[in-house]
């Protein structure tokens, strides 16, 4: 598996290309906007889409989903149910913060345990609660790699004050469901550069081992 992250919208969401370098079959996770420029790496590279992958309802992770699915016809997988009300409030979201985005429903609702298989190898879907209570990641374990949408950052975590927030479930997700991959593992954040859940369990103030 190999990856490639563009940052669109203008709050630089990493939106990321999943490619398989067997079957040049790909999925794009969190295409926030700007979706002429993802057909465009798409098409540069002799892609697939084979499916549209979200790690959670805000607009800037979800802004050119129903564009991007709609010229291409694939489907969408993604986020889990609970984030449902901020898929339905998007039309809201668009007005507040000034670019497009249209309501959807997913394909399919993604849960704990779930795979999504791209090409030749599968991702795990794991249900990581605390920015909003839908969100979650993908794991590809034989890359040592997860898209970790806005869980976890290099050097800070999630906001947790927005509707569905709550500081203490989002830490949890961090500590129990993420570190335990293993410090190997490097993520690609929902915003600004990558990093190895080893880098943040040593170093990150809001969930290293020498804080709270």
């Amino acid at each position: 598996m190999k990856y490639a992250v563009l940052p669109v919208t203008p709050f630089a969401q990493n939106c990321t290309i999943l490619m398989c370098e067997q079957t040049r079959e790909a999925a794009v996770v969190d295409p926030g906007g700007e979706v002429a420029r993802i057909r465009a790496i798409l098409a540069k590279h002799e892609l697939n889409l084979s499916r549209i992958l979200v790690t959670h309802g805000h607009l800037d992770h979800v802004g050119g989903v129903a564009e991007l699915a709609e010229v291409t016809g694939v489907p969408v997988e993604g986020p889990h149910r609970a984030d449902a009300f901020w898929l339905q409030m998007l039309p809201q979201q668009a007005k507040m913060m000034g670019f497009g985005g249209r309501a959807f429903t997913p394909d399919r609702w993604l849960e704990d345990g779930n795979t999504v298989s791209v090409g030749a190898f599968t991702l795990q879907v794991l249900h990581c609660p605390g920015h909003t209570p839908g969100h979650v990641v993908f794991f590809e374990p034989e890359a040592g790699f997860a898209q970790v949408g806005d869980v976890l950052f290099a050097g800070s975590i999630g906001r947790t004050d927005f509707p569905g927030g709550d500081h203490d479930t989002l830490i949890r997700s961090i500590r129990e469901k993420l570190f335990p991959l293993g410090d190997q593992i490097r993520f690609v954040p929902g915003h600004g550069p990558t990093s190895t859940f080893g880098e943040e369990r040593r170093s990150n103030p809001f969930v290293s081992g020498r804080y709270g």
